[in-house]
Order: structure tokens, then C-alpha cells, then sequence
């Protein structure tokens, strides 16, 4: 998928949809991304400003979609943990943004070499459109080098206890729609 049209399906997505938070720009490279929570009367919380949690899901998603499509297929990568703090209060609309460097890429890729995990924390600061900040939301994320797989087409070999169960004539019993288990 193009990041031209991931930016499109998470505008109509309804956690950001229904939110006002609407994705600007995803770079070409997937090494950028800049987002906007607009400050609307559904989107505010009791006081009148933004709402935290719209505050914290404006972020959520970008650190590890785009460090995922920057180091490729060969790397599992995922959310570990999460913190946000406020700083002060959202009276107007807010952004973020997030920028891969090829020094953050060659760190998770040298930690990574021996199929160890690793974690690392992110920082997105959350600012008003004259450079005021907000919050400031980190992530830790969780990568690792996928495993290597068996090539496409060769048999595995079988369990050993399934092979012995086969070999003694215990296979699995059926179920029935009666619930039973008959052999």
C-alpha cells in the first residue's frame, strides 16, 4: 500500500474520523508524517479544551507504522508501552509530527543483528501552530528480526507425538453435532 493512500483510508478511519484528527501527510519514503487534532465542540473535554485521550490518539499508530515500512518485511515491530505528559491546556488545534532518521534506523538494526529484541522510546511533542507545546506522547518500541521460516513447498517434519499417537492408532476423536466425541 502506497502512503498516499494509507493517509486516505486513516482519514476515514473512525477512531481519527470521529476524533478530528486528520492525517496531513505520510512521506513518499515513510520517513515523515505530520497529523492535526482540530479542536471541536466533540472533542473537547469538560473544561473546554482538547481531550486527552484524542490528544494521545492522534500519536498512537505513527511511531510504529512508519518504522515498520522503513526497516521492511524482515522485522517485527510493535507498540511495547506508552506515556504522555501534559503540559498545557489545548485551547486551539494541535499537531504532531514524527521523522524517521536513518540514525534511529541503523540503531534498530544493529541492535537487532543477533535476533535479540530491543526497545527503544520515541518522543512526538504535540504543539499549537505557533510552536506552543501541549504534550509530549512517548512510545516505546518493541522490534525484532523476524525468524528464519522453512522454504514454501517442503514438508516439515511431523511432532513427534503426533507421531506416535498415529502409530498406536489414537488418532483425534470426531465431534459429532451432538457434542459427543466418537472414534
Amino acid at each position: 500500500m502506497s502512503a498516499r493512500n494509507l493517509r486516505r483510508i486513516m482519514n476515514l478511519w473512525p477512531p481519527f474520523l470521529f476524533c478530528g484528527i486528520r492525517v496531513l501527510e505520510i512521506g513518499d519514503d515513510w520517513r515523515y508524517a505530520r497529523v492535526v487534532l482540530r479542536k471541536r465542540w466533540y472533542n473537547r473535554n469538560y473544561v473546554g479544551t482538547q481531550y486527552g485521550g484524542s490528544l494521545f490518539s492522534m500519536t498512537d499508530p505513527f511511531w510504529m507504522l512508519l518504522t515498520l515500512r522503513c526497516l521492511g518485511p524482515g522485522f517485527i515491530v510493535w507498540d511495547q508501552a506508552a506515556a504522555i505528559d501534559f503540559v498545557a491546556p489545548g485551547r486551539e488545534d494541535v499537531h504532531a509530527e514524527f521523522c524517521i532518521s536513518d540514525a534511529m534506523l541503523e540503531d534498530l538494526r544493529a541492535a537487532t543483528v543477533g535476533g535479540e529484541k530491543c526497545l527503544r522510546w520515541y518522543e512526538a511533542p504535540i504543539r499549537t501552530s505557533d510552536g506552543q507545546l501541549i504534550a509530549t506522547v512517548r512510545k516505546q518500541l518493541y522490534v525484532r528480526r523476524k525468524r528464519s521460516r522453512p522454504v514454501t513447498g517442503t514438508l516439515r517434519a511431523q511432532p513427534a507425538k503426533c507421531r506416535a499417537a498415529q502409530e498406536i492408532g489414537h488418532a483425534r476423536p470426531r465431534q459429532h453435532s451432538s457434542g459427543t466425541a466418537q472414534r
